[in-house]
């Protein structure tokens, strides 16, 4: 029977909490009463998370896939990975850890129902450390002004895609981004609800505040040239102004006479103008890097193996 519902679940090192999911997560689906199916993508784990998986899918094949990858590759790569997998026409994505419930599935799933093709959620009470908190607040007012995309709660996976959005996300081919927010873009009728959110059922958090900032880089420069239009426009009023200040120094050097008060003055702005031109280089080197994994044209993730029921062995 073909699956109505697909969850997609990113996988690595959760080898210390793959139990507690499990045991939430098929009581959670099998209570819809709808043909579901879970997809499973171990993203390169070092730890027992693999062999975890392989005896789950041995205990329920009817509705277990395993897909493995041969090495790291990260969350995004292994959530588009799923979405090629999967077979539904709802799917859902989750993270392994159960800070998002399972049972909130059913809620995505009825408001998908009413119509819409994407469905975002809002965590109702952060348990995360306050400064991760006040940075994704910080990120999404940014993140929107840039990009125009409205999502309240961007850091949260737990989200619902209709297929038709899946569909055009299976198209893409981008090897930098950001999955919630490039279906968003397919959207045509998108809407948000909030959900409840837990603490980790075990193990830590693996996303570090440098992996954080590449993702938020990715959000901003994979969807928008604001960033570069930004700058060109600053390097344009500093041009004025370095033409109006030299003309201001000449004038002052005939009227007043040779001075060596401004010299400390002049190193500040010195200094701000290289802090924004060295920033600003970055900020290419940014999209040029984004351009250059693109054009080499390899594969973005390589997967060792699939584990799955044939077709001829289905009931």
């Amino acid at each position: 029977m073909k699956p109505e519902i697909s969850v997609v679940i990113p996988v690595y090192n959760e080898e210390s909490g793959l139990a507690k999911l499990f045991a939430r997560l098929y009581p959670a689906l099998d209570a819809l009463g709808i043909p579901y199916e879970i997809i499973y993508v171990n993203d390169g784990s070092r730890d027992g998370s693999a062999a975890i998986l392989g005896e789950q899918f041995r205990l329920r094949p009817d509705v277990t896939r395993v897909v493995l990858f041969n090495g790291n590759y990260g969350q995004h790569m292994a959530i588009l990975a799923g979405f090629e997998a999967t077979r539904g026409d709802t799917v859902i994505t989750l993270d392994a850890d159960l800070q998002n419930p399972p049972e909130e599935i059913g809620n995505l799933v009825a408001k998908i129902r009413e119509g819409y093709d994407y469905v975002g959620s809002i965590r109702r009470a952060r348990q995360d450390a306050a400064w991760r908190g006040i940075a994704s607040k910080a990120m999404n007012r940014l993140r929107e002004k840039i990009t125009h995309i409205k999502m309240t709660d961007q850091g949260n996976m737990l989200r619902a895609y209709s297929r038709n959005v899946i569909d055009l996300v299976n198209q893409c081919q981008e090897i930098n981004t950001f999955v919630p927010a490039l279906a968003y873009t397919f959207a045509r009728n998108p809407t948000e609800i909030i959900v409840e959110h837990e603490e980790r059922a075990a193990g830590e958090s693996k996303y570090s505040l440098y992996s954080l900032i590449r993702l938020n880089f990715d959000l901003i420069t994979g969807f928008s040239l604001v960033p570069l239009q930004f700058f060109s426009l600053l390097g344009i009023l500093l041009a004025f102004a370095s033409a109006a200040l030299v003309v201001l120094l000449m004038i002052r050097r005939f009227v007043l006479g040779s001075e060596v008060e401004g010299v400390f003055t002049l190193f500040a702005i010195t200094f701000f103008l290289m802090g924004v031109i060295l920033f600003s280089i970055g900020l290419l080197g940014e999209y040029i890097g984004r351009i250059y994994l693109q054009v080499r044209a390899r594969p973005r993730y390589v997967i060792q193996a699939v584990l799955e029921q044939k077709t001829s062995e289905l009931p």
